[in-house]
């Protein structure tokens, strides 16, 4: 059995197990950790119920799981917060002040409105019972744990106003060869492109995370890149393997920070993290997946490169005389493509360059690898675009395979993908550098401290 199946089974809540607890209450439901439980609550919040497309969502993972720790870190003490550190004592309940962080940065307080207010009536009698199923040893350690996890949302809340959220969108560049334009089959428009001018939370700028830029149309590399999408990334492709093939669709999961989100929970109870580690680990990659994102929509309406597809139709007015063009070529990521769940695959809407899901996996794998302290952390996941199931032996074995993927899917040219991957790894190394640094305590040293040192 592997470890995600393992893991569905033995320590994720399930929605019959949620409705379970909320209609019993019961002290004696079995749980996984309360920060694996809240993040799976959350992501159905923002994924699944507000319907938040990925570079929307990532943005909300990052707030609740950064209020999170920031509540679990009050009580331990073992790292510099990342926002704020509450007053606490060493007995205060972590599974309350973690229940509340995340409850709150959802729905918010009165006079100071959440992600998803409107959400309040389905989450509140999660909450509700989840904390009267908690035990309260020694007594006022849940309501002392409540405060705390109250606090550390509002602080997030609070930091985040006017952060650039629903901002305007970037001017766009007129049409001209190279240049982005919305793409067939339905020439939709990004639901979000005022993300690259949101108030990164980690690193002092999107700006300094600039990417070396595309290939120039009449380069060399940039033949190279379009003859191998035009061959391999075509609908009608006969080089591209199923597996490959497989790969592609796998990757075009829903909502991609909810896959890795998924995966790091089954990491979290294939590694036997506790809460604490757990709540460290959820903040970081949440995070640094944010400003990655933040970093690649940015770079994107900096550059505003066109997609293969657009340049394929196109290619007579490139310039460049190696390429060819072909008025008719589709992409693998087209309708008419098999998949298990909607929406359809099409080519996304907005500029190819860099590459939204390596900059964001390229994020969490080297955050991943900072953590742990090793990249041989072997997983397995499942798509529900694909679904199917594929199996790593190595962290950085499923992001070389994301970078393949997004040119077999015939949506990104390779130097979109292997830039993203620059920019993602950029920002896991600030955060490492300068974020979530272990604490010396007199006398006593934390689990988290021993395996920041592993």
């Amino acid at each position: 059995m592997n470890p995600l199946t393992h893991f569905r089974k033995t320590r994720i809540l399930s929605p019959l197990i949620l409705l379970t607890l909320v209609a019993i209450a019961s002290p004696t439901v079995a749980r996984a950790d309360a920060v694996t439980d809240w993040n799976l609550i959350a992501s159905t919040a923002i994924v699944t119920n507000a319907g938040q497309p990925p570079h929307v969502s990532v943005l909300s993972f990052a707030m609740v799981q950064g209020a999170v720790y920031d509540a679990v870190n009050a009580i331990d003490r073992g790292h510099q917060p990342y926002l704020v550190q509450p007053p606490s004592n060493q007995t205060d309940s972590k599974e309350a002040a973690t229940a509340a962080a995340a409850f709150r940065v959802l729905v918010g307080f009165a006079d100071l409105p959440g992600l998803f207010p409107s959400q309040q009536p389905t989450l509140q009698p999660i909450y509700d019972a989840y904390i009267a199923s908690l035990p309260d040893n020694p007594p006022g350690s849940r309501a002392a744990g409540i405060v705390i996890g109250e606090a550390t949302a509002r602080a997030m809340l609070t930091a985040r106003l006017n952060d650039g959220r629903g901002g305007p969108a970037p001017t766009l560049y007129p049409p001209a060869p190279g240049i982005w334009r919305p793409t067939p089959p339905n020439y939709a428009h990004d639901p979000a492109p005022w993300v690259g001018n949101v108030r990164p939370f980690i690193v002092p700028s999107a700006e300094m995370l600039r990417t070396d830029g595309p290939n120039a149309l009449a380069s060399a590399e940039y033949a190279e890149d379009f003859n191998e999408i035009k061959e391999i990334g075509s609908l009608y492709s006969t080089t591209r393997t199923m597996d490959q093939t497989d790969a592609a669709i796998f990757w075009q999961d829903n909502n991609p920070p909810a896959l890795w989100n998924r995966v790091s929970r089954a990491l979290a109870a294939s590694q036997n993290l506790d809460i604490v580690e757990n709540a460290r680990l959820f903040a970081m990659e949440n995070l640094a997946a944010a400003d990655a994102l933040i970093g690649c929509w940015n770079d994107k309406y900096y550059w505003q490169f066109w997609r293969p597809i657009t340049a394929i139709r196109e290619a007579d007015t490139d310039g460049n005389p190696d390429t060819e063009p072909d008025p008719n070529w589709l992409p693998l990521f087209d309708p008419s493509t098999p998949v298990c769940n909607p929406p359809p695959l099409v080519t996304p809407p907005f500029p190819d360059h860099p590459a939204g899901h390596a900059c964001v996996s390229s994020a969490i794998v080297h955050t991943l690898q900072n953590f742990f302290g090793t990249d041989k952390i072997g997983f397995s996941a499942f798509s529900n675009k694909s679904c199917t199931t594929r199996s790593f032996e190595r962290l950085s074995d499923a992001l070389k395979e994301i970078i393949d993927a997004r040119v077999w899917g015939g949506i990104h040219f390779r130097t979109a993908d292997t830039q993203g991957a620059v920019l993602g790894k950029k920002v896991a190394h600030y955060l490492e550098k300068h974020y979530f640094q272990p604490v010396q305590r007199s006398g006593f040293i934390s689990r988290t401290q021993l395996i920041a040192n592993r």
